[in-house]
C-alpha cells in the first residue's frame, strides 16, 4: 500500500510538472500582440516594475517643425526628481519661440533648468529645454500640453497664418504615476514609537553658560553673515572691471567676424560681456530680462549717468538687431562697437571709484 501511494504521488507530481512546462511554453511562444493586453494586477510589484518602460516620449509635428517631449524615469517614487526634455527641430529659415520658462509646470518644483540651441549636420536648428522637476505628491500626475510658436521666413512661404502672428505647435499631455513609499495595506494610524518616556534629567550648572553662548551666537550670526556678504559683493564689484576688460581685450585680438554666423556670435559675446559687467559691478540682477526690461532696471541705477544709459540703449538695441533681425553691420561699425564698449568700461570704473573715494576723503578730513 505504501508503494502504491508513493507511485500515485510521483505520478501526480509528474503531471503537475508537465502542466507547468506547457504553461511556460505557451507564454514563451505567444504572439507579440500579447504585450498589448492589459497588465495583470496580480503580478508582484517587483515583476511589474521590471516590465515598466524606462521613459515616456511623445512627438508632435507641424510643417517644418518637429517636437519631441521625453520624461524619465517613467515610474518615479515620491521624493525622486524627474527629467523633462523638450527638443524642437526646425528647418533653416524658421524663427522658433520655445515654451516660456515654467510654462504650465507650476504644479512641480523646478530644481534645474538648462536651455540649449545648436545646428545639426543638415543645417536644421535644434532647440532644447531640460527641466529637473520634483513631483509634489504621489499618485497620478501629468505633464500638460506645451505651446511652441514659430514663424516661417523661407522663400515662398507664408510667415504666419492669416490673421495670426505665428504658427502654433502643441504637444500632447503626458500622464505618469508617482509611486508611494507607504507599503500596500499599511495603517493610516500614527502610533508613538515608545509608550513611555523617562523624565528628563536635571541640567547641570553649565546650562546657564550654554544658554548665554547660544543667545550670543544668535545675535552675532546675522551681523557676521551681513559682513561676509558685503565683503563678497565688494570683491565682486572691484574685480568686475578686470574680468570685463580681459574678455574685451581677448575679443579685440581675434580676427574680425565676416560671415553672418560669426557676426552674430561676436555681438552675442560683446553684449553678454557688458551685461555681466553691469550685474557684477552695479548689482543689476536681471540675467533673464529682455533688453527693454534690462534698460529699465539700468535707468534706475544711481551709478549710471545719462550718457552711460544712452550708450546702453544704443548698444544693446543694435546688438539685438544683429542677433534677431539678421542685420549685418559694416566693418567700421564693428570697430566702433569695440571702442564704445572700451570707453564705457573705463568711464564707469573712474566714475564709481571717484564716488567711493569722495566719502572716504570727507571722513578723513573731518
Amino acid at each position: 500500500m505504501i508503494a502504491r501511494r508513493d507511485s500515485s504521488d510521483f505520478a501526480a507530481r509528474r503531471s503537475s510538472a508537465r502542466l507547468v512546462a506547457l504553461l511556460a511554453a505557451s507564454l514563451l511562444f505567444a504572439p507579440l500582440s500579447f504585450a498589448a493586453d492589459p497588465v495583470d494586477t496580480t503580478k508582484p510589484a517587483t515583476e511589474a516594475a521590471a516590465e515598466a518602460p524606462a521613459f515616456f516620449e511623445k512627438a508632435a509635428e507641424r510643417g517644418p517643425v518637429q517636437a519631441r517631449v521625453r520624461l524619465e524615469p517613467a515610474a518615479p517614487v515620491i521624493g525622486d526628481t524627474v527629467t523633462l526634455t523638450i527638443e524642437v527641430t526646425a528647418a533653416d529659415g524658421i524663427d522658433l519661440m520655445m515654451p516660456e520658462f515654467g510654462q504650465s509646470l507650476d504644479r512641480f518644483s523646478v530644481r534645474e533648468f538648462v536651455p540649449k540651441e545648436a545646428v545639426d549636420a543638415s543645417g536644421k536648428t535644434v532647440s532644447t529645454q531640460r527641466y529637473v522637476l520634483e513631483p509634489p505628491l504621489s499618485g497620478a500626475q501629468a505633464i500638460p500640453p506645451l505651446l511652441i510658436e514659430f514663424t516661417d521666413h523661407r522663400p515662398g512661404q507664408r510667415v504666419a497664418p492669416e490673421g495670426e502672428q505665428s504658427y502654433e505647435l502643441v504637444t500632447e499631455r503626458m500622464p505618469f504615476e508617482v509611486t508611494s513609499v507607504v507599503p500596500a495595506g499599511a495603517s493610516n494610524e500614527l502610533k508613538p514609537l515608545r509608550e513611555h518616556l523617562d523624565p528628563l534629567r536635571e541640567p547641570g550648572r553649565l546650562w546657564p553658560w550654554l544658554l548665554a553662548l547660544l543667545a550670543l551666537a544668535a545675535v552675532a550670526a546675522p551681523l557676521i553673515w551681513r559682513s561676509l556678504k558685503a565683503a563678497r559683493a565688494e570683491g565682486r564689484r572691484r574685480s568686475a572691471y578686470d574680468v570685463a576688460r580681459a574678455r574685451l581685450d581677448a575679443l579685440s585680438t581675434h580676427q574680425r567676424p565676416a560671415g553672418e554666423d560669426e557676426i552674430d556670435n561676436f555681438f552675442v559675446e560683446l553684449s553678454a560681456l557688458i551685461r555681466r559687467y553691469l550685474e557684477d559691478r552695479f548689482e543689476l540682477r536681471a540675467p533673464e530680462f529682455t533688453t527693454e526690461e534690462f534698460l529699465q532696471v539700468a535707468s534706475a541705477s544711481p551709478d549710471l549717468d545719462e550718457s552711460h544709459q544712452g550708450f546702453l540703449r544704443g548698444f544693446l538695441r543694435r546688438a539685438d538687431m544683429v542677433k534677431f533681425a539678421r542685420f549685418l553691420p559694416p566693418p567700421e561699425e564693428i570697430e566702433a562697437a569695440l571702442a564704445a564698449a572700451s570707453r564705457f568700461l573705463d568711464e564707469t570704473r573712474q566714475a564709481t571709484e571717484a564716488a567711493h573715494a569722495s566719502p572716504q576723503a570727507g571722513a578723513a578730513h573731518a
